[in-house]
């Protein structure tokens, strides 16, 4: 599942291998930091209107949301396929002094099943499954948002912007309204947005549009 894309194009084997747990595995095994460790924009946004709960961040990558929400008050779970991704994240953790205060689950995005584990935010950021997969990603995140809570998918709209992608990366984006239909009954759709954001790539600034799912579980 890609997350984001910077460098050069890459090529079709490259780019299936992101979708998949051994591409983040290679990924993370250097020693550098692969994300910058901030939290994502539109969590600061929507979560920071919230009463911290307990949350859970599938597709944590190296845990800056997740160090960011147990700094606001959340017990969160991070959660990621990739086990190097993980232990990049709870070194974050500890580094940020709140190791203590998340855990961490190894779990596929695709094949993530809630069980009876409910949360009051469940939030994935740039989570992007091939052909369109962010639909049942989405209705599997649902089932694990507890009654009153919230569900915050975020993820890259198609733009002209990025220039350096393969087209599986391209069908892999999605606008907010394509996410509508995972949605169970018993949700309330509050935001369907594509919000613009600035980002640098390559030292150079661009406008990009996150598109941004926030509903709550009324029932």
């Amino acid at each position: 599942m890609s997350r984001h894309e910077h460098g050069d194009q890459p090529s079709e084997a490259d780019a299936a291998a992101m979708f998949e747990p051994s591409g983040w595995e290679e990924r993370y095994s250097g020693e550098g930091h692969v994300w910058s460790g901030n939290p994502n924009a539109q969590l600061v946004t929507e979560a920071g209107r919230l009463t911290p709960g307990t949350a859970l961040d599938v597709g944590c990558g190296e845990g800056g949301d997740v160090i960011w929400l147990a700094r606001q008050g959340w017990h969160v779970t991070g959660a990621d396929f990739s086990e190097n991704g993980l232990a990049r994240a709870a070194r974050h953790a500890q580094e940020a002094g709140v190791g203590d205060l998340v855990r961490w689950w190894q779990v596929d995005a695709r094949t993530f099943a809630a069980g009876d584990q409910l949360f009051d935010l469940v939030t994935t950021h740039f989570l992007h499954p091939p052909d369109g997969g962010m639909v049942d990603v989405t209705r599997r995140l649902a089932g694990a948002v507890a009654p009153g809570g919230h569900l915050l998918v975020v993820g890259h709209a198609p733009s002209s912007q990025h220039t350096v992608l393969t087209a599986a990366h391209r069908r892999a984006m999605f606008v907010a309204e394509d996410l509508l239909p995972a949605l169970p009954d018993g949700f309330e759709a509050l935001v369907v947005e594509q919000r613009p954001r600035t980002m640098t790539r390559d030292g150079v600034e661009m406008e990009v549009d996150d598109s941004t799912l926030l509903a709550r579980r009324v029932r």
